[in-house]
């Protein structure tokens, strides 16, 4: 009875890892970049700009010489605890316009920062002379969910971040994240884009997400084994309970044997 035992136990244990092995995934599950070459040059054409979208917010603030005369276009929220000031952000609505103190509706939508900088000096000329304008986007912010070390929510202060840098944000992907169906969710005007890039592949740097815009969210699935892992861990008690339960067993009837 224990030779019999003694066998099956050790089929079992060689059926497992067996099925550990393999589960373990290759260096080409998981490398970045795995076709570029060594001393392999790339000339960058993708120019990317960040454009104005429904419900960004826009922070704009006009300077000139003469500190009096652009009062009326920095309008003033309150004080800061440092004795500066906070200004007025402006919404960019559902038809593409902030309201402009002074110069009342103007559409921002599908411009750039510099076209909209551009514009605004035009329409001030009437009022200021040589003046020096700052745009920005406050709420440029990007999620990156799913296998990465550390989801979340990440603020942008630069106004251009690629989807590798996003990445590194987050703490780079699990090693048991899928590298190869990496998806980029992209908003804009309430038009909704999914696409899906493949870390794998020098061929990102040309992807029209490899550049993320505001608001943008990165979604990286877990591999298939990841996904069989997880199956596998509610199961894992049961697994040994009865392990136990059969090893129990059969010392108990071996002994009384």
């Amino acid at each position: 009875m224990n030779k019999i035992f003694i066998t099956k136990y050790f089929k079992f244990c060689i059926i497992l890892l067996l099925a550990f092995l393999a589960s373990c995934g290759s260096s080409e599950e998981v490398v970045y970049f795995q076709n570029a070459e060594n001393f392999e040059t790339t000339v960058e054409t993708n120019s990317f700009t960040p454009l104005f979208k429904v419900n960004d917010i826009v922070s704009i603030y006009v300077s000139t010489l003469d500190l009096s005369a652009v009062e009326a276009f920095n309008l003033k929220r309150g004080q800061t605890n440092s004795g500066g000031f906070e200004f007025i952000d402006y919404l960019i609505d559902t038809d593409g316009n902030i309201d402009y103190p002074v110069l009342g509706k103007i559409k921002l939508l599908g411009l750039s920062v510099e076209e909209a900088k551009a514009l605004l000096k035009d329409k001030l000329s009437d009022y200021l002379k040589d003046p020096v304008i700052n745009i920005r986007i406050t709420n440029f912010n990007i999620s990156v969910l799913g296998e990465v070390n550390k989801p979340g929510n990440y603020p942008v202060s630069g106004g251009r971040l690629t989807l590798l840098q996003a990445i590194s944000l987050a703490g780079d992907l699990k090693i048991k994240a899928r590298r190869d169906n990496v998806l980029v969710i992209r908003d804009f005007n309430g038009t909704k884009t999914y696409t899906r890039v493949d870390l794998r592949n020098k061929e990102l740097f040309n992807s029209p997400v490899y550049y993320l815009t505001q608001n943008d969210v990165v979604y990286v699935e877990p591999n298939p084994s990841a996904i069989t892992a997880s199956y596998m861990d509610s199961r894992t008690t049961i697994i040994v309970s009865l392990v136990s339960l059969i090893v129990t067993s059969a010392v108990i009837l071996a002994t009384r044997n």
